[in-house]
């Protein structure tokens, strides 16, 4: 199981079962700061090229990141497990916010790119179905179909809108593709790693590409300003640092796969918090769309915690 080899990585034996009412709270968190998360994504490309501020974001949360729990983690012994862990975050962090972060500059909703890459525990599924042997039961592959259905509509619905470009489309498959390679690769070679050690290495290696990449494409292209400062500060601590030491309590008490659960409603809070904040109302379509897409992903992974979200799950929006 994906959860037990996380918690063990974490180099910590489980903890008591945390109040049903902590639960609901720190998963709670979760949800909503990764569903907004998309938000304060598309206000930071406002102010910044995407790689640019990537590479800035993650620098900055490398850094805090150590002192905050770095320095108490199992750090990796071989060369070859270094390389493995900078090769899963590379695919989950660089390149899947990399093509998020374009997909939302070159015209695509956040609440569109949040449902989309919601497929990723479908695809997941899909891919280890197919190719691992894990075999899929009829009720998973029901929900494949449903959950694909589900975003058909709602992307088809924004092209026929003009809010969904090719462009916009191909940018957030190639992020879905990217986070999805990092599960399983995560999954194959990196699943006894300690995941403080992990999420540290995850940063430095895509601040280490990002930044080099923002000065070659962008020029480095940032304007410093308050909502820029406040969007970092968001990534950085509340996502980051905060979502982390969350996700840290929960799998040393075993409520991993509840977490997972919950996460099938991020795309309606990044839908929301962007019609709070952009006053762009989602249409039936995309509200009908949502709840199909979040419902086959569901029933796409029910009974298959072990490769839902894969072996490490982190802030990602």
């Amino acid at each position: 199981m994906a959860e037990t080899r996380v918690a063990h990585g974490e180099g910590g034996a489980a903890g008591r079962p945390l109040p049903q009412a902590a639960v609901v709270t720190l998963s709670s968190y979760f949800v909503v700061v990764w569903g907004a998360g998309f938000v304060a994504s598309r206000i930071a490309l406002e102010h910044a090229a995407p790689f640019t501020y990537i590479g800035i974001r993650y620098g900055l949360a490398f850094g805090v990141a150590v002192v905050a729990f770095g320095l108490r983690a199992r750090w990796p012994t071989t060369r070859a497990e270094w390389g493995h862990i900078a090769v899963a975050g590379l695919l989950s962090h660089a390149g899947y916010l990399g093509g998020s972060h374009y997909a939302q500059r070159w015209g695509l909703s956040a609440g569109v790119t949040a449902l989309v890459l919601a497929l990723q525990p479908l695809l997941t599924a899909v891919i280890v179905s197919r190719w691992l042997h894990e075999r899929l039961g009829t009720l998973q592959k029901v929900g494949v179909g449903v959950g694909l259905a589900g975003v058909a509509l709602v992307v088809g619905e924004r092209a026929l809108a003009g809010t969904a470009s090719l462009a916009s489309v191909l940018a957030v498959v190639w992020a879905l593709l990217c986070v999805t390679a990092g599960t399983l690769y995560q999954r194959q070679f990196c699943a006894g790693s300690d995941l403080r050690a992990a999420v540290c290495i995850h940063l430095a290696a895509t601040a280490l590409l990002m930044l080099p990449l923002g000065v070659a494409v962008e020029g480095f292209a940032i304007a410093w300003s308050p909502p820029i400062a406040l969007a970092l500060a968001y990534h950085v601590v509340l996502g980051s640092i905060g979502a982390f030491s969350i996700l840290h309590l929960l799998m040393r008490h075993g409520q991993a796969t509840g977490v997972t659960s919950l996460l099938y409603l991020t795309p309606p809070v990044a839908a929301l918090v962007e019609w709070a904040v952009y006053g762009v109302a989602p249409t039936l379509a995309m509200w009908a769309g949502m709840a199909i897409a979040c419902v086959g992903v569901a029933m796409a992974t029910v009974n298959a915690g072990r490769f839902a979200r894969g072996a490490l799950v982190e802030e990602r929006s």
